[in-house]
């Protein structure tokens, strides 16, 4: 029964052709000139075989009438040495072309799939916050270099099947009308025959090869994802239960896999028979018509010489419909990227943003996620230079604000103004780059510890970088590592602790040196002692910027200018942390929790 359900699904699956195909030929546009000359060695080349068969042709033929002294020796040798020379030259010519052929394909190709994946990845970079947040990182990956390949491979059945067929059955088609109208005929119904049915049968699997694709997809995503957990997996003792679901997984990619090969039973019959019954006519009727002294020996010769090098272009052009529909495929699984817009979208003129006072104002933002209302009417005034620290219980809001700040997604009522213009009409990467920001999660690069700090100020000087690190208190730690501030941090930095990464961090954003900066649980993973002393730097760098604070551990804002305590998307309570914990209210409460701890 799954097994029928899973078939039902994969029958929905449709490829879309023409957007595929839209997408394709706009990235072959600029290469108008390459692609004409690369036809015309394709052209040549395929005149350069059917050259050999004629003379081949002529031999048989003038080999007869000699035997038959109808021409004399010296006339036949004659003639044999015109078909060497131009046998010779065929051959130069083949050559040339075909090094001209190759050398032209490869940096055509080579620049195509780097089109490709330059337009897709710059595409993905661009979409919204919420399209990285529910995509798998690992599918990702797996579509754009698939993508890559599959760009090949599309250009490779152009280059190798289409064309030649076309060219040969032109040049061979020609030469079989001019001999014998009849094998012309036979050569021609067959090909279109062949070439129908196959094309039907590849119609019929892209469904299966769409699923191939997903379950494939999936297994790389799932892969990835296990790999990125494995210290949890090894921490709580599953690696029976991971292996367990893997072998599921890869249990759907094998069925999928049986199911898009099989369609191939059919393929290979039906071709067999076609060529079969074209092979029999083509046979018949020439000698039939030999027999009748209507065509010479070496016509007969001829027609079936080409007849067989026709086959040759036939398989290869099968090879080529099932490449076709397999890079269609793989075009859909990315391609289908390209219809997802950027939801957070830049106005028509948007303005570069220059920060010089670093005043942010939310007037009545409201915002929800996913129909579940995160802030309702939210309103504040954050003065230049100031210290303004968010606080409350988990969900309540704070870090929803960053985010429509930095407009990973944009406000739904109200708005956000930074030094009195209106965040929507700014460039978003502007806006971006004009904050500076200590996430909670610290997620390094694998790079040297050295070029992630200098991510946030690339021209900043070697000086510089230093004195961030050292003003971050990473500088010592730095000292002790073998390559110092080349060493490799690893994937998502895990050959880091948590508080070597936080400090990491720490020193990107002071590098960065924007006059707003964001501290979201900016010492969460550091030891007390290292958490004082950062805060002495971290309460040295605020001076002279527009911050904002979020914490649960409540010690540590005990010294911002102003405490904003948020419950369910509002605000409840505001003032410094003196006036706070005289009142009663939340604030109090949650102090009286942690006696400088955390919030629970």
């Amino acid at each position: 029964m799954a097994e029928i359900q899973e078939c039902k699904e994969e029958d929905k699956k449709k490829i879309d052709f023409k957007h595929n195909m839209k997408i394709y030929w706009s990235l072959l546009k600029k290469y108008k000139l390459v692609i004409a000359v690369f036809l015309f060695l394709v052209f040549v080349l395929e005149g350069t075989r059917v050259v050999n068969d004629f003379l081949f042709k002529v031999i048989i033929d003038k080999g007869t009438e000699f035997l038959n002294k109808t021409i004399t020796s010296s006339a036949y040798i004659h003639i044999l040495m015109i078909i060497a020379g131009v046998f010779i030259l065929n051959i130069i010519i083949k050559a040339i072309t075909k090094w001209f052929h190759m050398h032209i394909l490869n940096r055509f190709e080579g620049n195509l799939i780097m089109d490709l994946k330059r337009k897709f990845f710059e595409h993905l970079v661009q979409l919204s916050h919420s399209f990285h947040t529910s995509h798998k990182t690992g599918s990702l990956i797996s579509r754009l270099i698939r993508g890559g390949s599959a760009i090949e491979r599309m250009t490779d059945v152009f280059a190798f099947n289409v064309f030649p067929l076309l060219f040969q059955l032109v040049i061979i088609g020609g030469s079989l009308l001019y001999f014998d109208t009849l094998s012309a005929i036979i050569a021609i119904i067959m090909v279109i025959l062949f070439i129908a049915y196959s094309l039907i049968i590849n119609h019929i699997q892209q469904a299966s090869t769409l699923a191939l694709n997903d379950a494939e997809d999936s297994e790389k995503a799932n892969i990835s994802d296990i790999f990125t957990n494995i210290d949890s997996i090894k921490y709580f003792g599953k690696e029976k239960n991971i292996k367990e679901k893997y072998a599921g997984i890869a249990e759907r990619t094998r069925k999928a896999l049986i199911r898009n090969w099989d369609y191939y039973r059919a393929l290979d019959v039906g071709q067999s028979i076609i060529i079969g019954a074209g092979t029999f006519f083509i046979i018949y009727f020439p000698v039939m018509r030999f027999l009748n002294g209507e065509i010479s020996t070496g016509t007969l010769i001829f027609i079936y010489t080409v007849f067989g090098n026709l086959f040759g272009n036939l398989w290869g052009f099968v090879h080529g419909i099932r490449n076709y529909y397999r890079a269609m495929a793989e075009f859909e699984s990315l391609f289908q990227y390209a219809k997802i817009e950027q939801e957070v979208k830049d106005a028509t003129n948007a303005k570069e943003l220059k920060v010089k006072k670093g005043s942010i104002e939310f007037k009545h933002v409201s915002f929800s996620y996913k129909k579940r209302a995160i802030l309702d009417s939210f309103s504040l005034k954050i003065p230049r230079n100031k210290k303004i620290a968010l606080v409350g219980p988990s969900g309540a809001g704070k870090s929803t604000a960053v985010k429509l700040l930095y407009r990973l997604y944009d406000v739904e009522k109200g708005e956000i103004l930074v030094d009195g213009q209106n965040i929507k009409s700014l460039r978003q990467e502007s806006l971006r780059s004009e904050l500076s920001i200590v996430p909670q999660e610290c997620v390094l690069f694998d790079d040297t510890i050295y070029n992630n700090i200098a991510f946030s100020n690339p021209n900043a000087k070697k000086k510089e970088v230093f004195q961030a690190m050292k003003f971050a208190q990473l500088y010592r730690i730095v000292e002790t590592f073998p390559n110092k501030e080349n060493t490799i941090v690893g994937e998502r930095g895990v050959k880091l602790s948590g508080g070597e990464k936080q400090r990491v961090s720490i020193a990107r954003a002071i590098l960065a040196n924007k006059k707003i900066l964001v501290l979201d649980e900016a010492t969460s993973s550091l030891d007390s002692e290292t958490e004082h002393e950062i805060q002495a730097a971290l309460h040295n760098l605020m001076k002279g910027r527009t911050s904002i604070i979020i914490a649960h551990r409540l010690s540590t804002i005990m010294s911002a200018d102003m405490i904003i305590v948020m419950d369910k998307g509002r605000i409840i309570q505001k003032g410094t942390h003196k006036q706070l914990i005289t009142k009663e209210g939340l604030y109090r409460k949650l102090w009286n929790l942690q006696k400088g701890g955390y919030i629970r």
